[in-house]
């Protein structure tokens, strides 16, 4: 997903810092170093041309670390330690969303499906599999009671991921859809900036996850004083790389030449 803003994009940066307490290295006898001389210089500076022998002791012992240092920093180490799932991700601009049909994407490695429930009015996020023989839930189809309907052998699941009709069934038989194991993993989902966010863990207790953290939010795709441009791309390749292609205009005139306007090279 590229968003183009016609302005500065963002607002502000925060960064968390960590004080790191490191033990204090023991160091003897270490002699004072002359300042380097140049035969360049107005000045010289002789030293005798004697060796000067020393010793340089320098120890550092796990036992010189005292236990509330021990406990810091391992309060620090656990800090530092980033969730890859516990964030909300783009999933896609609603732009570019059908609410007739199912889309699958694959994000941060889960293969999901985005689809349009009209009976709750907003768009959901669920597991690409249906529970009864894995097939892709973003082949299949929403139905005219506007239902996610599987592909395969007809299941159709409401919003809250439950199963509403199992077509094989008998009508008088037990009511087999309700069981828990005919339902659809549903991951949380919000639309923010005219994105549809997710957030990767569909356990229950995440459900109410957008009360306690937000996605990102970016003040100027929603302010109409600026023009933007919003798409998407299916890249094979990680956000490292395309992270560091982002970050390499020089590339530019020459990848995208004829399509993306710039400076021309002068030097022949």
């Amino acid at each position: 997903m590229e968003a183009a803003l016609g302005a500065s994009s963002l607002s502000s940066f925060q960064f968390k810092t960590h004080k790191t307490i490191l033990p204090k290295t023991l160091i003897h006898n270490l002699p004072v170093a002359q300042p380097p001389t140049s035969p360049f210089s107005s000045s010289s500076v002789h030293t005798s041309t004697k060796s000067r022998k020393f010793k340089i002791f320098s120890t550092i012992s796990p036992t010189q670390l005292s236990d509330s240092t021990k406990e810091e920093t391992k309060i620090q180490k656990e800090d530092e330690k980033f969730d890859w799932f516990s964030q909300w991700y783009p999933v896609m601009p609603v732009c570019d969303l059908d609410k007739r049909a199912p889309m699958g994407k694959k994000v941060v490695g889960i293969d999901i499906v985005v689809w349009w429930d009209r009976n709750e009015n907003e768009w959901k996020v669920f597991e690409d599999s249906c529970p009864h023989r894995l097939a892709p839930l973003s082949e299949g189809r929403i139905d005219q009671w506007g239902r996610l309907q599987c592909v395969y052998h007809g299941w159709c699941f409401g919003g809250a991921g439950d199963c509403k009709f199992i077509p094989q069934a008998p009508r008088d038989g037990p009511p087999i859809h309700s069981s828990k194991k005919a339902c659809v993993a549903v991951y949380p989902s919000t639309v923010q900036n005219g994105i549809v966010w997710f957030w990767p863990n569909s356990d229950p207790q995440y459900k109410d996850i957008l009360t306690e953290k937000k996605p990102p939010y970016i003040p100027e795709l929603d302010d109409p004083s600026y023009t933007k441009s919003m798409g998407n791309r299916d890249i094979a390749y990680g956000y490292e790389v395309l992270t560091e292609n982002l970050m390499d205009p020089a590339h530019v005139p020459y990848a995208h030449y004829g399509i993306l306007t710039g400076p021309r090279p002068k030097n022949r």
